[in-house]
């Protein structure tokens, strides 16, 4: 195997550490922007599996990472759910939200099924297009990110309507929490059966949560995606990111049997390279505004995390995704310094 990424996954000594950037494709990219021009919207630049298979591989060609991350969107299984999704510009995702448990009916797979087939199609096409030595990262939204815009409509400041739901209702609230459980574990699966050689859970708004819903919506979900994905496909990895969850990132490291960890900005490398459970591989965590920034902070502050993670089976990343304000020469910069890693 040639494969940097999925011999570190695997758990086997690399030249270097392998590296991918979150939201590696997107706004920043000119390529983007002038591909993006042509669709109707983002949903259906995501449904269209030939243009984003295109924008998939874009990064690649121009960085040369280790990894291509499938284009899509986490509120894609909500979308195969039933429930109208539309992108606003400068608002962001608007969804038709549940209100209360009776809404709950209103979500059906089975009558929606092959709605987002163009994802998978999207896989196959990435899939063959890519390299042996470049791996295909598949994802999903975790189920507790995925539900707060399913009952918030859209994004949210504090969590209120999802979060009271979670506390008045918590039987019904549970039972949406396993209707986007299974439909998770469906859309993961199907990636995967289509060439993805990995996945990746967001869970975005991990860190709203007390210790206690923590585990009850966060930690459960999780547990029961990576138990599923392991029986169907016991040499897939899975990479968790509970983004913001603090100290809680040792539970969830523990409890939930993923294989890797994608750590945020806000976790200090020191603390998870010595705290967290020594056979999960670590990815992260440059902080985004340090890639915006550029030049030798960002080259400095990249080589303290990889000095930090010595010793560690870990994957270079950013602590969130790729700004949009972001040169793309500063993301050249990183991964040529990245790359020629390996070759001192």
């Amino acid at each position: 195997m040639n494969n940097l990424f999925l011999k570190t996954l695997a758990g086997n000594k690399t030249i270097r550490p392998p590296f991918w950037f979150m939201r590696q494709a997107g706004r920043y990219l000119p390529e983007y922007r002038a591909l993006r021009e042509k669709t109707d919207g983002f949903l259906s630049l995501c449904l269209n599996s030939k243009l984003a298979c295109e924008v998939t591989l874009q990064p690649i060609s121009r960085f040369q990472p280790d990894a291509a991350i499938l284009f899509s969107d986490i509120l894609i299984v909500p979308y195969g759910l039933g429930m109208s999704v539309d992108f606003v510009e400068g608002k962001g995702p608007i969804l038709d939200a549940l209100s209360d448990s009776s809404d709950i009916k209103r979500l059906k797979p089975e009558k929606n099924k092959g709605r987002i087939d163009a994802t998978y199609e999207t896989v196959s096409l990435c899939r063959d297009r890519l390299s042996q030595d470049k791996a295909l990262i598949g994802f999903a939204g975790s189920p507790w990110t995925v539900i707060t815009y399913m009952i918030e409509g859209g994004a949210s400041k504090n969590y209120a309507k999802v979060k009271s739901w979670a506390y008045k209702d918590e039987q019904s609230f549970n039972n949406l929490i396993n209707i986007v459980t299974d439909a998770t574990i469906h859309h993961l699966s199907a990636q995967i059966e289509h060439g993805a050689d990995a996945v990746k859970l967001f869970d975005s708004w991990a860190g709203v949560l007390s210790p206690n819903q923590f585990d009850k919506w966060v930690i459960k979900p999780t547990k029961d995606i990576v138990q599923a994905l392991n029986m169907k496909h016991p040499t897939v990895k899975v990479i968790g990111f509970p983004k913001g969850a603090g100290h809680q990132y040792i539970d969830y490291v523990n409890k939930t049997g993923i294989d890797a960890v994608a750590l945020d900005t806000n976790i200090v490398p020191s603390w998870a390279a010595k705290e967290l459970e020594k056979k999960v591989v670590i990815q992260g965590n440059l902080d985004p505004i340090t890639l915006l920034v550029g030049g030798e902070t960002m080259l400095k502050e990249a080589a303290s995390i990889i000095e930090y993670m010595k010793g560690r089976q870990h994957i270079f990343n950013l602590g969130h995704g790729v700004l949009p304000e972001t040169p793309p020469e500063n993301v050249e910069y990183l991964a040529k310094f990245l790359r020629n890693l390996g070759e001192g």
